[in-house]
C-alpha cells in the first residue's frame, strides 16, 4: 500500500473549463480504481489542475487487487443437468465458454430464486494488478473528461494521431517511489514533470508521489492545488485593496478564470487615466473584466477608482514593466468604451426606436419594432392591474429595445438595458421611464433582484410574457437541456415578480393578453394551456426551492393555478394547520369524500334539499356547513387562510359523525342524489385554501 500519483502535461489548457477537467479526471480515476478493488473503502483523494497539467494523488493504492470468490449463475437446472443426474451438454458448453474442465461440472450448487433452481459455480478471481487497473482508469477518465473542443495532433516521435483537448507531453504515474508503467495520448509514463515556464530550470524529478505537490511549490514554483491557488489570489487582492483604503467586487466567475491562468499568482495594483471615470462605471467595469481579466477596485461610498488590480504569473523585484505594460494596454480600452458612450448618447432613443424596424427579432415574429408594438398593447393592459402610470408604462415600452442599436450595446451585449437607462436619463426622460429600461430585464440570474416600481414591474412581465408566448407560438419549446431563448428563465422571472411585488391578477388572463398581441397573419400555433403548464412547472420548482413539500404545492395548486402571489400565504396556512390535531382527520374524510364523489358521477349540479334529509347526522352537516360558510368565505376573500382552516377545524366532529351513521349510497336514487350533493357542498368548503386530500397524511 502507498501513495498513487497520475499527471498529465499538456499545452495551456482552456481556462474556463480548467475546474471542471481537473475535478473529472481525479473522479473518474478513483472511482474506476475503486471499482476494480484497488484502493481500500476508506481511501480519498486530491486532485491538481493548472494550466498545463491535470493530476490526481490517492493516498493508498494496492500493487494487485485481492484474490474475490465470484459466484456465477449459470442456468436453470433442468437445462444444465440431466434426469440421470449428469451435466448436459448446454452445461459443459458454458464452463468450456468459461476455459473450465468438464470436470468442474462436480463443483456447481443448485440453488432455488423462489421460482425454479438455477445452477452456480463459484471461481476464484485473480487479483487485477496496479499496471492494468491504472491503464483501464486512465484511458476512461480521458473518454470521459469533459472536453469543450477537441484537437487532433500527432505526438513526437509517433505516426499516429491523437484527440485531445491540448497536446500532452508528458505522463507521470508513481506508486510510491516507483514508476507505474502505463501508457496515454502516446506517452509512456515516468517520474518527471516540468514547472513554471519562467521560474523553473528544466526537468523536475519527484522523488515519491507523497511528495508531488510540496516539490512542485519549491523547485517548480508553482501552486498546483486548484483551489489553494485560488484562495491565495483571494488573499493577495484583499490584501492589496486594503493597502490603498478601497474594496473589490465578489466575482467568483472571473476568480476562477484567473486562477486558471497562471500557475504561479502575483497581483500588481495599477491604474488608468481619471478622465475615464465619466464613463458609466459599467462600462469600464466589464471593459476591464472582459477584456483584461482585471480586478475593478472602488472606493467606500461605492463608487468607481482609477485603479484596478491585475493577477500575474511573474513575481519580480521589480514589477513596473508589467504594471506598466498593462496600463498601456488597457488604455485604448477604455477609449474606445469612451468613443461608443460619447457617440450613442446624442443620438435620441426615439430615433433608434424607429430603425428597429429593420431589425429581425424572428423570421416568424417580424422585427424587434413589431416587438415594441406588442410590448406596448401588453403593458398597457397589466398597468391595470399593477396600478402603474399607464403613460410612464407606454413611454418606457416604447424605448425599451432602442439600446439594442447603439455602439455601446453593440460591442457589450451585457450592457442592454444597463446603458437605455444612461441614454434616457441623459436624454431628459423621466426617472421612472429611465429605471424601468434597465429593470425590467430583471432578474436577469439566480437570486438577482426583481424590479423595485410599478412601471418596471409592468414592462418586465409584458417582456417575459411576450418572449414566452411568441416563442411557443412559433414552436421553439424548451427540451432536456436546451433552453436558447431563456425561456426557463423568463418564467421564473414572471413567477417572482408575480408573486414577491403580490401583483393580483390571473396568470391564464395575462397569457391570454399576450396571445392578442400577435397578429393573426404571423400563423402561429398558440397553446395557452401549454404554455400556463410550463410556467407552472417552474413553480412548482421555485416552491420546493423554498422548502415546501411536493404535496402542499399540489394541494395548493389543484385548487388555484392562476393567482399566484396568494400561493406563499395559502401554503404558509396549510403548513400551521398540519400541526393541529383536526388536520388528519379531516384530510382523511376529504379523500373520502373525493372518491365518493368521482366514483358516483352526479348526474346534475342540484341543490341540497332539505327535505330529503333522513337523519340527523345529515341535517348536522347541513347546518354546520350552512354557518361556516359566510366565515370562511370572508377569511378566504381577506386572504386570512389559517383562520378559514381554523374555523373549519369546529367541522371536525359533524364529519365524523356524518360518516359513522350515514350511508351515502341510498337505495332511493333521490336521497342518495341529495347527499352527493351535501358532500359536494362540503368538499368545496374543506378546499377553500387547497386541496387537503393532496397532503400526505
Amino acid at each position: 500500500m502507498a501513495t498513487l500519483l497520475v499527471e498529465l502535461l499538456t499545452e495551456e489548457l482552456p481556462p474556463k473549463a480548467l475546474k471542471k477537467l481537473g475535478l473529472s479526471f481525479g473522479a473518474s480515476i478513483f472511482e474506476d480504481l475503486s471499482k476494480q478493488n484497488l484502493i481500500p473503502e476508506n481511501a480519498s483523494y486530491e486532485t491538481f489542475a493548472t494550466p498545463r497539467r491535470l493530476a490526481v494523488l490517492l493516498n493508498g493504492a494496492r500493487n494487485v487487487s485481492p484474490v474475490e470468490s465470484v459466484r456465477l449463475k449459470l442456468m436453470p437446472k433442468h437445462v444444465g443437468i440431466k434426469e440421470d443426474g449428469t451435466p448436459s451438454d448446454a452445461l459443459l458448453k458454458k464452463l468450456n465458454s468459461l476455459g473450465l474442465e468438464p470436470s468442474h461440472a462436480e463443483e456447481v450448487e443448485l440453488q432455488t430464486d423462489g421460482k425454479m433452481e438455477f445452477i452456480y459455480l463459484h471461481q476464484k478471481k485473480d487479483g487485477v494488478t496496479l499496471s492494468a487497473g491504472l491503464q483501464r482508469a486512465i484511458d476512461l477518465s480521458i473518454t470521459k473528461l469533459p472536453i469543450p473542443k477537441v484537437m487532433n495532433y500527432q505526438p513526437q516521435d509517433t505516426l499516429q494521431s491523437v484527440n485531445f483537448v491540448r497536446p500532452a507531453h508528458r505522463l507521470m504515474a508513481m506508486h510510491g517511489p516507483d514508476v507505474v508503467p502505463i501508457q496515454a495520448l502516446g506517452l509512456t509514463s515516468g517520474n518527471k514533470t516540468l514547472g513554471h515556464r519562467f521560474h523553473a530550470n528544466g526537468d523536475i524529478t519527484i522523488p515519491d508521489a507523497k511528495s508531488y505537490e510540496s516539490t512542485l511549490e519549491e523547485l517548480g514554483f508553482i501552486i498546483p492545488n486548484y483551489e489553494k491557488r485560488k484562495s491565495n489570489i483571494r488573499d493577495q487582492l484583499y490584501v492589496q485593496a486594503t493597502k490603498m483604503n478601497l474594496t473589490l467586487q465578489e466575482d467568483e466567475e472571473l476568480l476562477d478564470e484567473v486562477t486558471s491562468l497562471v500557475e504561479l499568482p502575483i497581483v500588481y495594483p495599477a491604474q488608468f487615466d481619471e478622465e475615464f471615470l465619466a464613463i458609466p462605471a459599467e462600462c469600464l467595469v466589464l471593459t476591464m473584466k472582459t477584456n483584461q481579466k482585471y480586478f475593478p477596485l472602488f472606493n467606500k461610498n461605492g463608487a468607481l477608482a482609477e485603479k484596478f488590480l491585475l493577477v500575474s504569473n511573474m513575481k519580480l523585484e521589480d514589477p513596473s514593466n508589467i504594471v506598466h505594460g498593462n496600463e498601456k494596454v488597457v488604455r485604448p480600452r477604455l477609449a474606445d468604451a469612451q468613443f461608443f458612450y460619447q457617440g450613442d448618447i446624442d443620438t435620441p432613443l426615439e430615433d433608434l426606436t424607429k430603425k428597429l424596424k429593420n431589425v429581425v427579432y424572428h423570421n416568424q415574429l417580424g422585427s424587434q419594432l413589431d416587438r415594441v408594438d406588442r410590448l406596448i398593447d401588453l403593458a398597457r393592459r397589466i398597468s391595470e392591474k399593477t396600478n402603474a402610470d399607464s403613460a410612464k408604462v407606454t413611454r418606457a415600452a416604447e424605448l425599451c429595445k432602442a439600446d439594442l442599436l447603439t455602439g455601446m450595446v453593440g460591442e457589450f451585449p451585457e450592457l442592454q438595458g444597463t446603458m437605455g437607462r444612461y441614454y434616457a436619463i441623459a436624454q431628459g426622460e423621466s426617472p421612472e421611464v429611465a429605471d424601468a429600461l434597465e429593470q425590467y430585464y430583471r432578474p436577469r440570474f439566480s437570486n438577482d433582484s426583481i424590479p423595485n416600481s410599478s412601471i418596471s414591474s409592468t414592462l418586465a412581465l409584458a417582456d417575459k410574457l411576450e418572449i414566452l408566448v411568441g416563442i411557443f407560438g412559433v414552436g421553439l419549446i424548451p427540451s432536456g437541456e436546451k433552453d436558447p431563448f431563456g425561456l426557463r428563465r423568463q418564467a421564473i422571472g414572471i413567477i417572482r415578480i408575480l408573486t414577491e411585488n403580490s401583483i393580483n391578477v390571473d396568470l391564464s388572463v395575462l397569457i391570454s393578453w399576450a396571445a392578442q398581441t400577435f397578429s393573426q397573419n404571423l400563423n402561429l400555433t398558440i397553446e395557452e394551456s401549454v404554455i400556463k403548464n410550463f410556467i407552472i412547472d417552474r413553480f412548482r420548482g421555485h416552491l420546493k426551492d423554498k422548502g415546501f413539500s411536493v404535496d402542499k404545492v399540489e394541494a395548493i395548486l389543484a385548487t388555484d393555478s392562476d393567482r399566484l402571489h396568494l400561493a406563499l400565504p395559502r401554503l404558509e396556512a396549510i403548513t400551521a394547520f398540519l400541526q393541529t390535531d383536526d388536520s388528519i382527520a379531516l384530510a382523511t374524510a376529504n379523500k373520502r369524500i373525493k372518491n365518493i364523489l368521482k366514483k358516483n358521477k352526479r348526474k346534475n349540479d342540484s341543490e341540497v334539499d332539505i327535505n330529503l334529509f333522513t337523519t340527523e347526522e345529515e341535517v348536522s352537516l347541513y347546518e354546520k356547513i350552512q354557518s361556516l360558510l359566510p366565515l370562511v368565505k370572508q377569511a378566504v376573500d381577506n386572504s386570512r387562510y389559517a383562520d378559514a382552516l381554523q374555523a373549519l377545524s369546529s367541522a371536525r366532529t359533524v364529519v365524523d359523525h356524518f360518516f359513522e351513521k350515514v350511508m351515502v349510497i341510498s337505495d332511493d336514487p333521490n336521497v342518495k342524489e341529495n347527499r352527493l350533493a351535501l358532500l359536494s357542498q362540503l368538499s368545496d368548503l374543506l378546499n377553500c385554501v387547497g386541496d387537503l386530500s393532496e397532503l400526505s397524511i
